[in-house]
């Protein structure tokens, strides 16, 4: 017995043990008992040669082998689902079949309902999912990686991740944001949120003896946005995040040297062949080509 011995409906059990963090929670999703479960998880310990899952009274914690399988068991059920909605869509000459989407906040807000707007009207038989992921850490990638989303629209600050595949589809300067007709913005305090500032704009970050260490952080950049509304302070933010910033709040441009920010696309290379993502890729593709200008501060499209 070996890997390629593995049946779909053992990957299936694999991954509702990994997602639910229990046999018995397991066992309630797939509609089977938990000493079923557990024979199941077992046998394919032993085809994997691995120890997949911690076992205590917290339930069953995957180990890293049980997450990295747990990933691969996604992504195959994945492709399973893509092969028969790529059939069907053949034979029918339609495009259709489920497409998850994981994306950062302004993108979710602002990105992607034109996107889909029109991915729908051109392909009605798709079936889109998006979950809004914080850019931290692994990120929309991350989710990606995981098998939990089909395509991340993430910031890139280089090659995607090892075994995705993407590409830059916008790069968004950033700007001074302040309370409107304040007269010395860059005396106030500095609001930030954890998401800001990535490696692609820390270098620039470093070099302004101008922007003081943040005193304020807030959750995200739509709290940020009404903290500096407020005048609590000013910011530095992308262009994406700036959509439709609220009367009280002002816009400055930070010159010829201002850093940006690169939006992309994050998938797999299975999935990148797929019709569905591919009609996404192409949708997301024509926006940013097309992409009016959104705030005070240009949205510069590569």
């Amino acid at each position: 017995m070996s890997a390629v011995d593995l049946a779909p409906q053992e990957l299936r059990i694999l991954v509702a043990v990994a997602d639910e963090g229990g046999f018995s929670a397991a066992a309630a999703r797939l509609g089977t008992t938990q000493s079923a479960v557990s024979h199941a998880v077992r046998g394919i310990e032993g085809k994997l040669g691995a120890v997949l899952f911690e076992r205590g009274r917290f339930g069953a914690r995957p180990t890293a082998a049980g997450e990295r399988a747990a990933a691969h068991a996604r992504r195959v059920l994945r492709m399973l689902r893509a092969l028969a909605a790529d059939v069907r869509g053949a034979g029918a000459g339609e495009v259709s079949g489920p497409l998850r989407i994981a994306a950062f906040r302004s993108a979710a807000l602002h990105l992607l309902p034109p996107a889909l707007q029109r991915l729908a009207a051109r392909h009605p038989g798709i079936e889109v999912s998006v979950t809004v992921v914080r850019e931290l850490g692994a990120g929309t990638a991350g989710e990606v990686a995981a098998g939990r989303a089909d395509l991340g629209i993430a910031t890139l600050s280089g090659p995607p991740p090892a075994g995705l595949v993407g590409g830059v589809l916008l790069e968004e300067p950033y700007s001074l944001v302040h309370p409107a007709g304040h007269p010395d913005p860059r005396a106030l305090p500095l609001v930030d949120w954890a998401e800001n500032c990535g490696s692609y704009t820390r270098s620039w970050w470093a070099a302004q003896d101008w922007i003081p260490a943040a005193t304020v952080s807030a959750e995200d950049d739509g709290a940020v946005l009404s903290m500096v509304g407020s005048g609590l302070g000013m910011a530095i933010m992308p262009a994406l995040s700036l959509t439709g910033a609220p009367p009280a709040v002002g816009i400055t441009d930070l010159g010829p040297e201002r850093p940006y920010r690169r939006v992309g696309y994050v998938t797999t290379p299975e999935l990148a062949a797929t019709t569905a993502v591919r009609a996404l890729i192409r949708t997301l593709r024509s926006l940013g080509q097309s992409t009016p200008e959104r705030t005070n501060a240009q949205l510069r499209t590569v």
